[in-house]
């Protein structure tokens, strides 16, 4: 991806968010921003329900159906997303098909996915939920991929709190 298209996403992120759409048509656009930005084919937005310590699905693009169950409501501390909220930190994968690290679960290697990036969305210092985005091929993702998906999920963890 190159520097111009990333550093003007975040404004083009928060100019959507501002414009008093609700979560649930305004949330998969901004998936689609973020997707076509990071050249990426799927992407998931999950909102944290603290109390129960459960992810919920509150946005996808190109997730296949088979993985709709799994990925609904997805438990803090397993798979990608459940460890990235686990951990407060982004949890990226090179290539979740050779990945043995342990952290996505079985299901997530039949995607075909390579590259994966999650992030927290944060309010403030709170954790209210995780933006992830995969692409096909394997990508390591840069430090500035990595801090502009970061503003990014600060963006949309103020707007979601």
């Amino acid at each position: 991806m190159n520097d111009n298209a990333m550093s003007e996403l975040p404004q083009q992120i928060r100019a959507l968010l501002q414009d008093g759409n609700n979560s649930e048509t305004v949330l998969p656009q901004v998936l689609q921003l973020v997707l076509t930005a990071y050249q990426s084919e799927t992407g998931t937005i999950h909102r944290l329900d603290g109390e129960k310590q459960l992810l919920h699905l509150a946005a996808q693009i190109g997730m296949p159906p088979f993985l709709m169950d799994t990925i609904k409501t997805i438990p803090v501390g397993k798979g990608i997303a459940g460890q990235t909220v686990e951990r407060g930190s982004p949890v990226t994968i090179c290539n979740l098909q050779t990945d043995t690290s342990g952290v996505a679960k079985p299901d997530a290697k039949k995607t075909g996915v390579g590259g994966a990036l999650c992030v927290p969305l944060r309010a403030g210092k709170k954790i209210v939920g995780t933006i992830g985005v995969g692409t096909q091929r394997p990508h390591e993702y840069t430090p500035t991929e990595t801090q502009t998906l970061e503003e990014i999920g600060r963006i949309i963890g103020e707007h979601l709190d």
